[in-house]
């Protein structure tokens, strides 16, 4: 016991941590600022999300104790539960803004689709790790790993959650695609995806899902309405210049007109009173936490190392090029978080697991 915790300080990612460390920092003290002229519930979200990310953190040491090589043992068995999960939220969640996402414990709710990202990329690692081909893969090859993503991303979709689905493809696409997946096998998924839009439009969105991405095609037709998000959230970042208007100190937040600042936006409030200097300090955070993740799978002992550690860039790649492109009025409003940035309960202890088995893999890099 004596070796092993020796091992772990020794090697020990200080670089990842730290990295870590200041996005939460910078986090909660916008998520502090995005609240303060809220009600009185939410101006203390902030309180709630130390709460959170110190849960979190304890989830992230557990997960870092453990050999994630015994991860890789029971990951079917974390798979199963993770759609058992999310078939339980179709007969326990209650219907909130037209959507069923939430399973209520007492006053905990559980957002089972944000826990299906570190499961689904569990669950390929360990069918990555088994399997023997070391050639390009073809369609042919996809189509058990298809099966893995396509349970829970249907499950998803019926809930409705566009945004999470996205989320698992997309982090499915880059696993395939960093684990020697023949581009022309890319181009067809992609010419797939694309041709079905259409039954995707037709079946599976909401009308207000569908209001969003029309919104998003013409902001100016519906400013008042299903535009609103979009377009405070660019004057947002807009005004706020070089140096920023100053911690606390920025009218779309304070004067209100910029809605979902704590959960969906909290960039913009950011970027209004830190100006371009403050943004450009979250974008190297969040590019340095992505690369070093790539630097860790390419330096694993074993593939299923390195597919969790890709999973796990992949999980930060996304959900950051996503909400920002979302926010910046680049991409549809799709209600998808910023990592360890939006408030969240959910949300937060998702990435923290992300974190707890990239440190796993980086820490034990050394011990084969």
């Amino acid at each position: 016991m004596e070796t092993i915790g020796k091992g772990l300080r020794d090697n020990f990612d200080w670089p990842l941590f730290v990295t870590v460390a200041a996005v939460c920092v910078i986090g909660v003290t916008n998520l502090y600022s995005a609240t303060s002229a809220a009600t009185s519930a939410l101006s203390e979200l902030y309180i709630q999300q130390i709460y959170w990310l110190t849960l979190g953190a304890g989830v992230a040491v557990l997960i870092v104790a453990i050999d994630y090589r015994h991860f890789e043992r029971f990951g079917w068995a974390a798979y199963g539960a993770g759609i058992v999960l999310l078939l339980l939220v179709f007969l326990l969640a209650p219907e909130i803004r037209g959507s069923q996402r939430w399973i209520r414990i007492g006053s905990f709710s559980l957002q089972p689709s944000e826990l299906m990202k570190i499961v689904l990329i569990v669950a390929l690692a360990k069918y990555l790790h088994n399997d023997p081909k070391t050639e390009g893969r073809t369609l042919k090859d996809l189509v058990i790993p298809g099966l893995i993503l396509a349970v829970p991303m249907t499950l998803i979709l019926l809930q409705p959650d566009l945004g999470t689905a996205l989320i698992l493809a997309f982090i499915f696409g880059s696993i395939m695609l960093l684990t020697n997946l023949k581009l022309r096998s890319l181009f067809t998924l992609a010419a797939a995806f694309v041709l079905s839009a259409p039954l995707t439009w037709t079946y599976l969105l909401k009308p207000y899902q569908r209001e969003r991405l029309t919104s998003f095609m013409d902001r100016e037709a519906d400013i008042l309405d299903a535009g609103w998000h979009a377009h405070q959230s660019i004057v947002a970042i807009g005004s706020g210049g070089f140096w920023g208007k100053g911690f606390m100190q920025g009218t779309q937040n304070q004067h209100r007109f910029l809605p979902d600042q704590h959960t969906d936006f909290p960039f913009p409030v950011w970027a209004e009173e830190q100006g371009f200097l403050g943004v450009g300090l979250l974008f190297f955070l969040y590019v340095f936490l992505i690369l070093w993740g790539l630097k860790v799978a390419s330096q694993a002992k074993d593939r299923f190392g390195a597919v969790v550690a890709v999973g796990v860039s992949a999980f930060f790649f996304w959900h950051t090029i996503i909400n920002l492109a979302m926010v910046s009025g680049m991409a549809p409003v799709v209600g998808v978080t910023l990592p360890l940035f939006s408030y969240g309960g959910s949300s937060v202890l998702t990435s923290m697991m992300g974190i707890g088995l990239l440190m796993n893999v980086s820490i034990r890099r050394f011990s084969f």
